[in-house]
Protein backbone atom coordinates (compact mmCIF):
# COMPACT_ATOMS: atom_id res chain seq x y z
CA UNK A 1 0.00 0.00 0.00
CA UNK A 2 1.44 3.05 -0.85
CA UNK A 3 2.03 6.11 1.37
CA UNK A 4 3.00 9.76 1.66
CA UNK A 5 6.54 9.88 1.87
CA UNK A 6 6.14 13.74 3.59
CA UNK A 7 3.43 12.32 5.96
CA UNK A 8 3.56 8.89 6.24
CA UNK A 9 0.01 8.88 5.96
CA UNK A 10 -2.51 6.47 3.88
CA UNK A 11 -2.55 8.00 0.38
CA UNK A 12 -5.37 10.46 -0.56
CA UNK A 13 -8.38 8.44 -2.30
CA UNK A 14 -9.41 10.20 -5.43
CA UNK A 15 -12.85 10.49 -7.38
CA UNK A 16 -12.61 11.34 -10.23
CA UNK A 17 -15.43 13.08 -12.40
CA UNK A 18 -15.53 12.26 -16.07
CA UNK A 19 -13.26 10.73 -18.65
CA UNK A 20 -11.76 13.72 -20.29
CA UNK A 21 -9.24 13.21 -22.69
CA UNK A 22 -6.74 15.30 -20.28
CA UNK A 23 -7.76 12.89 -17.46
CA UNK A 24 -7.35 9.58 -19.36
CA UNK A 25 -4.22 10.88 -20.87
CA UNK A 26 -2.38 13.36 -18.27
CA UNK A 27 -3.46 13.16 -14.52
CA UNK A 28 -4.99 9.76 -14.22
CA UNK A 29 -1.87 8.16 -14.97
CA UNK A 30 -0.21 10.96 -12.64
CA UNK A 31 -2.53 9.94 -9.78
CA UNK A 32 -0.97 6.40 -10.14
CA UNK A 33 2.35 7.19 -10.05
CA UNK A 34 1.70 9.56 -6.77
CA UNK A 35 2.75 7.90 -3.67
CA UNK A 36 0.42 10.38 -1.80
CA UNK A 37 -2.81 9.81 -4.33
CA UNK A 38 -4.54 6.47 -4.66
CA UNK A 39 -7.33 6.58 -7.61
CA UNK A 40 -10.32 5.15 -5.69
CA UNK A 41 -13.21 5.62 -8.00
CA UNK A 42 -13.70 6.71 -11.62
CA UNK A 43 -17.59 8.25 -12.42
CA UNK A 44 -19.44 8.71 -15.92
CA UNK A 45 -23.21 9.03 -17.31
CA UNK A 46 -21.63 6.21 -19.57
CA UNK A 47 -21.25 3.07 -17.10
CA UNK A 48 -19.51 1.44 -19.67
CA UNK A 49 -17.14 4.17 -20.10
CA UNK A 50 -16.65 4.44 -16.55
CA UNK A 51 -16.04 1.10 -16.56
CA UNK A 52 -13.47 0.65 -19.71
CA UNK A 53 -11.12 3.75 -17.45
CA UNK A 54 -11.34 2.48 -14.12
CA UNK A 55 -10.18 -1.25 -15.26
CA UNK A 56 -6.81 0.98 -16.50
CA UNK A 57 -6.56 2.26 -12.94
CA UNK A 58 -7.80 -0.70 -11.01
CA UNK A 59 -10.59 1.36 -9.63
CA UNK A 60 -14.80 1.46 -9.17
CA UNK A 61 -15.96 2.63 -11.62
CA UNK A 62 -19.22 4.24 -11.01
CA UNK A 63 -22.57 5.42 -12.77
CA UNK A 64 -23.75 9.51 -12.57
CA UNK A 65 -21.68 12.00 -10.84
CA UNK A 66 -23.40 12.47 -7.33
CA UNK A 67 -23.09 8.71 -6.81
CA UNK A 68 -18.88 9.39 -6.94
CA UNK A 69 -19.60 12.45 -4.27
CA UNK A 70 -21.66 10.98 -1.96
CA UNK A 71 -19.20 7.72 -1.66
CA UNK A 72 -17.65 7.99 1.95
CA UNK A 73 -14.60 5.98 0.44
CA UNK A 74 -13.43 9.05 -1.94
CA UNK A 75 -11.57 12.02 -0.04
CA UNK A 76 -11.11 14.45 -2.36
CA UNK A 77 -12.49 14.38 -6.25
CA UNK A 78 -10.97 15.57 -9.77
CA UNK A 79 -13.06 17.60 -11.93
CA UNK A 80 -12.32 17.43 -15.55
CA UNK A 81 -15.71 18.04 -16.80
CA UNK A 82 -15.87 21.21 -19.27
CA UNK A 83 -15.36 24.78 -18.55
CA UNK A 84 -19.42 25.24 -17.78
CA UNK A 85 -20.45 22.17 -15.72
CA UNK A 86 -17.19 23.02 -12.97
CA UNK A 87 -19.15 26.10 -10.70
CA UNK A 88 -22.15 23.03 -10.47
CA UNK A 89 -20.12 20.25 -9.28
CA UNK A 90 -17.43 21.76 -7.35
CA UNK A 91 -20.26 23.01 -5.23
CA UNK A 92 -21.42 19.57 -5.02
CA UNK A 93 -18.24 18.17 -4.00
CA UNK A 94 -17.21 21.23 -1.36
CA UNK A 95 -20.95 20.89 0.40
CA UNK A 96 -20.35 16.90 0.41
CA UNK A 97 -16.74 17.61 2.39
CA UNK A 98 -14.76 16.72 -0.60
CA UNK A 99 -11.51 18.32 -1.20
CA UNK A 100 -11.16 19.55 -4.81
CA UNK A 101 -9.08 19.42 -8.20
CA UNK A 102 -10.62 21.29 -10.49
CA UNK A 103 -9.38 21.22 -14.13
CA UNK A 104 -8.52 24.60 -15.86
CA UNK A 105 -9.71 27.08 -15.70
CA UNK A 106 -11.97 26.90 -12.50
CA UNK A 107 -14.77 28.88 -13.57
CA UNK A 108 -15.74 30.87 -16.46
CA UNK A 109 -16.12 33.89 -14.02
CA UNK A 110 -14.97 35.79 -11.07
CA UNK A 111 -18.04 35.80 -9.28
CA UNK A 112 -17.83 32.11 -9.17
CA UNK A 113 -14.62 31.49 -8.81
CA UNK A 114 -14.40 33.66 -5.45
CA UNK A 115 -17.99 31.64 -4.02
CA UNK A 116 -16.17 28.61 -4.79
CA UNK A 117 -13.32 29.43 -2.65
CA UNK A 118 -15.14 31.01 -0.14
CA UNK A 119 -16.72 27.94 0.42
CA UNK A 120 -13.78 25.70 0.24
CA UNK A 121 -12.53 28.05 3.24
CA UNK A 122 -15.21 27.75 5.47
CA UNK A 123 -14.92 23.89 5.35
CA UNK A 124 -11.60 23.66 5.86
CA UNK A 125 -10.81 21.66 2.24
CA UNK A 126 -8.59 22.22 -0.12
CA UNK A 127 -9.70 23.83 -3.56
CA UNK A 128 -6.89 24.05 -6.12
CA UNK A 129 -7.16 25.11 -10.04
CA UNK A 130 -5.02 22.44 -12.02
CA UNK A 131 -2.69 24.22 -14.47
CA UNK A 132 -0.08 22.11 -14.32
CA UNK A 133 2.97 24.01 -16.24
CA UNK A 134 3.65 26.60 -13.46
CA UNK A 135 5.26 23.34 -11.03
CA UNK A 136 7.40 22.96 -14.08
CA UNK A 137 11.01 24.10 -12.16
CA UNK A 138 12.06 25.58 -16.38
CA UNK A 139 9.95 28.71 -15.48
CA UNK A 140 11.23 29.55 -11.83
CA UNK A 141 14.67 29.03 -13.37
CA UNK A 142 14.07 32.02 -16.32
CA UNK A 143 12.50 33.96 -13.57
CA UNK A 144 15.96 33.36 -12.01
CA UNK A 145 17.46 34.75 -14.66
CA UNK A 146 15.66 37.24 -15.05
CA UNK A 147 16.46 38.66 -11.47
CA UNK A 148 19.95 38.34 -12.41
CA UNK A 149 19.63 40.27 -14.92
CA UNK A 150 20.63 38.02 -17.51
CA UNK A 151 18.32 40.23 -20.17
CA UNK A 152 18.80 43.54 -18.68
CA UNK A 153 15.61 45.11 -17.31
CA UNK A 154 12.39 43.92 -18.47
CA UNK A 155 10.22 45.41 -21.51
CA UNK A 156 7.43 42.93 -22.92
CA UNK A 157 6.40 39.45 -22.65
CA UNK A 158 5.16 37.88 -26.12
CA UNK A 159 3.45 34.54 -25.10
CA UNK A 160 2.30 31.63 -28.02
CA UNK A 161 -0.14 28.95 -27.73
CA UNK A 162 -2.11 27.30 -30.67
CA UNK A 163 -3.81 23.57 -31.64
CA UNK A 164 -4.69 22.36 -34.40
CA UNK A 165 -8.41 21.69 -35.10
CA UNK A 166 -10.02 19.29 -32.56
CA UNK A 167 -12.61 17.28 -34.50
CA UNK A 168 -16.15 17.36 -35.07
CA UNK A 169 -18.15 16.98 -31.89
CA UNK A 170 -15.36 18.47 -29.44
CA UNK A 171 -17.00 20.29 -26.66
CA UNK A 172 -14.57 23.03 -27.10
CA UNK A 173 -16.89 23.83 -30.26
CA UNK A 174 -19.83 23.93 -28.07
CA UNK A 175 -20.99 27.36 -26.30
CA UNK A 176 -22.81 25.51 -23.68
CA UNK A 177 -20.75 24.09 -22.25
CA UNK A 178 -17.64 26.80 -22.54
CA UNK A 179 -15.85 25.81 -25.37
CA UNK A 180 -13.42 28.47 -27.27
CA UNK A 181 -9.90 28.75 -27.15
CA UNK A 182 -10.19 31.42 -24.50
CA UNK A 183 -10.92 29.39 -22.10
CA UNK A 184 -9.27 26.26 -23.48
CA UNK A 185 -6.01 27.54 -24.65
CA UNK A 186 -5.32 31.29 -23.64
CA UNK A 187 -5.23 30.95 -20.38
CA UNK A 188 -2.18 29.47 -20.46
CA UNK A 189 -0.07 32.13 -21.67
CA UNK A 190 -2.11 34.48 -19.84
CA UNK A 191 -0.91 33.12 -16.63
CA UNK A 192 2.45 32.91 -17.98
CA UNK A 193 2.20 36.69 -18.17
CA UNK A 194 0.93 37.10 -14.90
CA UNK A 195 3.94 34.79 -13.56
CA UNK A 196 6.63 37.20 -14.87
CA UNK A 197 4.55 40.47 -14.86
CA UNK A 198 2.96 40.52 -11.46
CA UNK A 199 -1.13 40.00 -10.54
CA UNK A 200 -1.65 43.38 -11.13
CA UNK A 201 -1.65 43.00 -15.21
CA UNK A 202 -4.75 44.47 -16.76
CA UNK A 203 -5.99 44.03 -20.54
CA UNK A 204 -5.29 47.26 -22.77
CA UNK A 205 -7.14 45.30 -26.08
CA UNK A 206 -8.24 42.36 -27.81
CA UNK A 207 -9.73 40.51 -30.85
CA UNK A 208 -11.16 37.32 -30.68
CA UNK A 209 -11.91 35.66 -33.89
CA UNK A 210 -15.32 33.00 -33.93
CA UNK A 211 -16.39 30.47 -35.87
CA UNK A 212 -18.79 30.72 -38.54
CA UNK A 213 -20.91 27.65 -37.44
CA UNK A 214 -20.30 27.51 -33.85
CA UNK A 215 -20.17 30.86 -32.59
CA UNK A 216 -16.98 29.91 -30.10
CA UNK A 217 -13.45 31.84 -29.95
CA UNK A 218 -11.32 30.16 -32.29
CA UNK A 219 -8.33 31.82 -31.53
CA UNK A 220 -7.19 36.18 -30.68
CA UNK A 221 -4.38 38.47 -29.77
CA UNK A 222 -4.70 40.43 -26.08
CA UNK A 223 -2.34 43.09 -25.57
CA UNK A 224 -1.36 43.56 -21.87
CA UNK A 225 0.38 46.03 -19.48
CA UNK A 226 1.69 45.66 -16.05
CA UNK A 227 1.78 48.82 -13.93
CA UNK A 228 5.40 49.63 -14.23
CA UNK A 229 4.36 49.69 -17.83
CA UNK A 230 5.72 46.69 -19.01
CA UNK A 231 3.81 45.10 -21.32
CA UNK A 232 2.66 41.39 -22.46
CA UNK A 233 1.54 40.02 -26.27
CA UNK A 234 -0.36 37.01 -25.75
CA UNK A 235 -1.61 34.66 -29.26
CA UNK A 236 -3.72 31.60 -29.21
CA UNK A 237 -6.09 29.50 -31.12
CA UNK A 238 -6.93 26.16 -32.01
CA UNK A 239 -7.40 25.96 -35.75
CA UNK A 240 -3.34 26.40 -36.33
CA UNK A 241 -0.18 24.56 -36.49
CA UNK A 242 0.59 24.06 -33.05
CA UNK A 243 3.25 26.20 -30.91
CA UNK A 244 3.51 26.57 -27.62
CA UNK A 245 6.26 29.03 -26.40
CA UNK A 246 6.81 32.43 -24.94
CA UNK A 247 9.82 35.12 -25.31
CA UNK A 248 10.94 37.36 -22.95
CA UNK A 249 12.88 40.67 -23.99
CA UNK A 250 14.88 42.71 -21.64
CA UNK A 251 17.19 46.28 -22.32
CA UNK A 252 20.08 43.92 -22.81
CA UNK A 253 18.56 40.55 -24.55
CA UNK A 254 16.13 37.91 -24.93
CA UNK A 255 14.75 34.52 -23.44
CA UNK A 256 13.39 32.34 -25.57
CA UNK A 257 11.14 28.72 -24.68
CA UNK A 258 9.71 26.52 -26.50
CA UNK A 259 7.00 23.59 -25.73
CA UNK A 260 6.45 25.94 -22.40
CA UNK A 261 2.95 24.45 -21.64
CA UNK A 262 2.30 21.00 -22.06
CA UNK A 263 5.68 19.17 -22.41
CA UNK A 264 5.96 15.36 -22.40
CA UNK A 265 7.57 13.89 -18.74
CA UNK A 266 10.60 13.16 -20.96
CA UNK A 267 11.53 16.24 -22.69
CA UNK A 268 14.81 18.27 -21.85
CA UNK A 269 13.44 21.58 -21.72
CA UNK A 270 15.76 24.05 -23.59
CA UNK A 271 16.20 28.36 -22.14
CA UNK A 272 17.77 29.69 -25.24
CA UNK A 273 19.49 33.17 -23.68
CA UNK A 274 19.80 35.71 -26.27
CA UNK A 275 22.72 38.52 -26.12
CA UNK A 276 24.82 40.77 -28.22
CA UNK A 277 27.75 38.54 -27.37
CA UNK A 278 26.29 35.45 -28.33
CA UNK A 279 23.42 32.56 -27.88
CA UNK A 280 23.46 30.59 -25.03
CA UNK A 281 21.33 27.64 -24.53
CA UNK A 282 20.38 26.05 -21.18
CA UNK A 283 19.56 22.41 -21.42
CA UNK A 284 17.49 21.35 -18.14
CA UNK A 285 16.44 17.91 -16.50
CA UNK A 286 13.17 16.07 -17.71
CA UNK A 287 9.98 16.61 -15.21
CA UNK A 288 6.72 15.36 -14.76
CA UNK A 289 4.72 18.41 -14.48
CA UNK A 290 1.45 16.71 -14.07
CA UNK A 291 2.67 14.40 -11.29
CA UNK A 292 4.39 17.38 -9.63
CA UNK A 293 1.00 19.12 -9.89
CA UNK A 294 -1.35 16.26 -8.40
CA UNK A 295 1.65 15.33 -5.46
CA UNK A 296 1.18 19.00 -4.33
CA UNK A 297 -2.38 18.91 -4.39
CA UNK A 298 -2.54 15.86 -1.91
CA UNK A 299 0.11 16.70 0.32
CA UNK A 300 -1.84 20.21 0.49
CA UNK A 301 -5.07 17.54 1.55
CA UNK A 302 -2.75 15.78 3.89
CA UNK A 303 -2.02 18.64 5.87
CA UNK A 304 -5.33 20.56 5.52
CA UNK A 305 -7.66 20.57 8.64
CA UNK A 306 -11.67 20.04 9.14
CA UNK A 307 -13.40 23.49 9.56
CA UNK A 308 -13.90 22.08 13.67
CA UNK A 309 -9.98 22.07 13.97
CA UNK A 310 -8.98 25.50 12.37
CA UNK A 311 -10.11 27.65 15.80
CA UNK A 312 -7.42 25.52 17.65
CA UNK A 313 -7.20 23.02 20.54
CA UNK A 314 -10.46 22.81 22.81
CA UNK A 315 -9.77 24.63 26.29
CA UNK A 316 -8.31 22.50 29.02
CA UNK A 317 -9.81 22.02 31.90
CA UNK A 318 -9.19 23.50 35.37
CA UNK A 319 -6.05 22.05 37.48
CA UNK A 320 -7.19 19.97 39.74
CA UNK A 321 -5.05 20.03 43.22
CA UNK A 322 -3.42 16.34 42.70
CA UNK A 323 -2.11 18.00 39.73
CA UNK A 324 0.93 19.67 41.82
CA UNK A 325 2.06 16.39 43.10
CA UNK A 326 3.13 15.51 39.70
CA UNK A 327 5.06 18.57 38.71
CA UNK A 328 7.18 16.64 35.52
CA UNK A 329 4.38 14.76 34.30
CA UNK A 330 1.97 18.06 34.11
CA UNK A 331 5.18 20.19 32.87
CA UNK A 332 6.17 17.35 29.95
CA UNK A 333 2.23 17.33 28.82
CA UNK A 334 2.24 20.63 28.77
CA UNK A 335 5.20 21.17 26.50
CA UNK A 336 3.60 17.97 24.22
CA UNK A 337 1.04 20.11 24.28
CA UNK A 338 2.46 23.81 23.25
CA UNK A 339 4.42 21.44 20.51
CA UNK A 340 1.24 19.84 19.18
CA UNK A 341 -0.27 23.50 18.85
CA UNK A 342 2.52 25.14 17.46
CA UNK A 343 2.83 21.97 14.81
CA UNK A 344 -0.92 23.01 14.28
CA UNK A 345 -0.92 26.35 13.97
CA UNK A 346 2.06 26.15 11.66
CA UNK A 347 0.09 24.45 9.51
CA UNK A 348 -2.78 26.24 9.15
CA UNK A 349 -0.41 28.39 8.48
CA UNK A 350 0.97 26.75 5.37
CA UNK A 351 -2.67 25.91 4.31
CA UNK A 352 -4.10 29.31 4.85
CA UNK A 353 -1.23 30.62 2.39
CA UNK A 354 -2.09 27.98 -0.15
CA UNK A 355 -5.35 28.49 -0.20
CA UNK A 356 -5.02 31.78 -0.66
CA UNK A 357 -2.27 31.45 -3.73
CA UNK A 358 -4.42 29.51 -5.27
CA UNK A 359 -7.37 31.92 -4.83
CA UNK A 360 -5.43 34.53 -6.03
CA UNK A 361 -3.96 33.26 -9.38
CA UNK A 362 -7.55 31.78 -10.13
CA UNK A 363 -9.23 35.00 -9.83
CA UNK A 364 -6.14 36.44 -11.40
CA UNK A 365 -7.26 34.48 -14.50
CA UNK A 366 -10.95 34.38 -14.26
CA UNK A 367 -10.48 38.47 -14.58
CA UNK A 368 -8.45 38.49 -17.73
CA UNK A 369 -10.64 36.24 -18.93
CA UNK A 370 -13.66 38.76 -18.50
CA UNK A 371 -11.39 41.64 -19.51
CA UNK A 372 -10.68 40.32 -22.92
CA UNK A 373 -14.40 39.35 -23.47
CA UNK A 374 -15.04 42.77 -22.40
CA UNK A 375 -12.01 44.08 -24.61
CA UNK A 376 -12.83 42.71 -27.78
CA UNK A 377 -16.78 43.56 -27.06
CA UNK A 378 -15.26 46.96 -27.51
CA UNK A 379 -13.61 46.94 -30.45
CA UNK A 380 -16.11 45.15 -32.33
CA UNK A 381 -18.25 47.85 -31.40
CA UNK A 382 -15.56 50.27 -32.81
CA UNK A 383 -15.21 48.01 -36.21
CA UNK A 384 -19.37 48.55 -36.74
CA UNK A 385 -18.83 52.26 -35.92
CA UNK A 386 -15.83 53.58 -37.75
CA UNK A 387 -14.27 57.04 -36.99
CA UNK A 388 -14.19 58.96 -40.07
CA UNK A 389 -10.55 60.10 -41.22
CA UNK A 390 -9.84 63.52 -42.06
CA UNK A 391 -8.15 62.33 -45.25
CA UNK A 392 -11.01 60.59 -46.03
CA UNK A 393 -13.23 62.81 -48.38
CA UNK A 394 -16.86 61.21 -47.07
CA UNK A 395 -15.47 62.34 -43.76
CA UNK A 396 -14.77 66.15 -44.69
CA UNK A 397 -16.83 68.62 -42.53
Amino acid sequence: MKGSPATGSEPVRIGVLGCASIARRRVLPAFAADPGSRVAAVASRDGGRAREVADRFDCAAVTGYDRLIADPGVEAVYVPLPVALHARWIERALRAGKHVLGEKPLTGDVDSTRRLFELAAERGLVLAENFMFPRHPLHRRVRELLADGAIGELRSFTGEFAIPAPPPGDVRYDTALGGGALLDIAVNPLLAARFFLGPALTVCGARLRRHPVHGVDTGGAVLLAAPDGVTAQVVFGMEHAYRAGYELWGSAGRIRVERAYAPPADHCPVIRVERPEGVEELVLRPEDQYLAAVRAFSHAVRQSRPAAEQQGPPPQPPHSPRSSQRPQASQASSASQTSQTSQTRDGLGAERSLRERHQERALTVARLVAEVRAADKAASSAAQHPVPSWDDPRGAL
